[in-house]
């Protein structure tokens, strides 16, 4: 009796989105308008993938190497979309997310281990998601820092209250941001040539020029398989609709997959054009442009102030709807793997607190972001090594057990993820 007429609306959007998948199960829905009520999971935890980190680590790719580095931007992204449709498929065949099956058949010392590893990491993402927003509205209105953070806060928390409108109004908000990020990156591309021959040759051909590169390949490597979406993710995708019946399972396994496919597509495309623009506008006459700030002050004399504006608007828009997902990401985590709920506002204080004592200490904000998707490197091995393990049990999965190729490639992924973490600790280790 106390909900506005705007709410009421809004939790009509998600009962009536899930109806609408309701009929695509039951074949009431054809063509585009059955894909639709699908499009949510996938793209909710795509802004994982384009957030403020992908743009720190990328810039620093395409500025001090050129297009050397797209190889490692493409295999990120490949990677990515593999385990997020390997942890979408556990969603909808177990009905649970990532966090309660390990809670469930771990034993609970290894939970507690999985839940710090996931906690530093929910620090990590939202030093560079809160970071990114912040410098935005910093750059934008010319204010201190910490106010932009201030305001990156208030903002956050505004959009952290749809969720107690249902699941649809969250996911069209994200949706939103997605769509704004992805043309203000790609439109960005217009103002630089890009040469399709060493593009190409960046993609398919791996080099790491020196130790740097191998430190920016593993911040893009953390920067894209985020930890925390290969939680959320399984939680999303199990938790919109129960299937009836494994004819029904079988369809919404699918319809993951393409959702997965199309909307890290995107994602992939947009951190593509980050590099390419990078490389654009900083490589030949700029490679010391490494600072988000110092980018956005120089594309203005470049470029003009739309360039410079495209820039700012994609920041602040992957930073705040990114630093949403995290937090919804890190609230979940918690609570499927220990069954604590933490209040929001204390959730949003512990994750914060590690950009406020960057920002207090002086620090370099930009080289700690990237920092900070290097530390996301070492953790996204763990939630990698549960979903191969679960994905591949059969009392787990039964008949939508992962096997065969994409079995295999996987732990390939997983292989290569540690020995590329392993190759960056001997490489800079200090008494090396």
């Amino acid at each position: 009796m106390n909900d506005t007429p705007v709410s009421q609306r809004e939790r009509n959007w998600s009962a009536r989105t899930s109806m609408q998948l309701r009929e695509a199960l039951t074949g009431d829905r054809r063509g585009v308008r059955l894909l639709l009520p699908f499009a949510g999971p996938a793209v909710v935890v795509s802004v994982a993938y384009i957030d403020p980190g992908n743009l720190a680590t990328n810039l620093q790719a395409g500025a001090a190497y050129g297009y050397a580095l797209l190889w490692a931007v493409l295999f990120a992204n490949c990677a990515a979309m593999l385990f997020q449709a390997v942890s979408a498929r556990v969603g909808v065949a177990t009905g649970m997310s990532l966090g309660k099956l390990c809670a469930l058949r771990l034993p609970r010392p290894v939970v507690w281990a999985i839940w710090g590893v996931s906690e530093i990491a929910a620090m990590a993402t939202d030093l560079a998601e809160f970071l990114g927003g912040a410098i935005g509205f910093s750059l934008l209105a010319r204010i201190p820092l910490l106010v932009g953070m201030t305001i990156t806060a208030a903002l956050t928390w505004a959009l952290l209250s749809l969720q107690r409108r249902g699941y649809r109004p969250i996911e069209l908000a994200i949706g939103a941001f997605v769509g704004l990020i992805a043309v203000a990156y790609i439109a960005q591309l217009a103002f630089v040539t890009v040469p399709w021959g060493p593009v190409l040759h960046g993609m398919f051909v791996p080099t790491v020029p020196d130790g740097g590169a191998l430190l920016v390949c593993a911040g893009i490597v953390g920067a894209t398989i985020m930890p925390h979406a290969l939680f959320l993710h399984s939680g999303l995708s199990g938790g919109r609709i129960k299937p009836r019946n494994e004819q029904e399972r079988a369809q919404l396994v699918r319809y993951a997959n393409a959702e997965t496919i199309i909307a890290l597509t995107v994602a992939g495309l947009v951190n593509m054009g980050m590099v390419i623009m990078a490389c654009g506008a900083f490589h030949s006459g700029h490679r010391e442009v490494t600072e988000i700030g110092t980018a956005y002050r120089t594309l203005t004399p470049l470029f003009g102030s739309m360039a410079a504006g495209l820039f700012l608007t994609a920041l602040m828009a992957s930073g705040l709807s990114s630093s949403v997902v995290g937090t919804m990401a890190g609230q979940m985590i918690m609570q499927d793997l220990l069954g604590v709920s933490l209040p929001l506002w204390l959730r949003r204080l512990v994750t914060m607190a590690p950009s406020f004592v960057v920002v207090a200490c002086g620090l370099g904000v930009t080289r700690s972001l990237v920092l900070s998707q290097v530390v996301l490197s070492f953790a996204v091995p763990v939630p990698m090594l549960a979903l191969i393990g679960f994905a591949s049990t059969r009392d787990v999965m039964g008949e939508h057990r992962l096997g065969g190729a994409l079995l295999i490639l996987a732990i390939v992924i997983f292989v290569a993820v540690v020995a590329m973490n392993a190759m960056l600790l001997v490489r800079t280790w200090p008494f090396s």
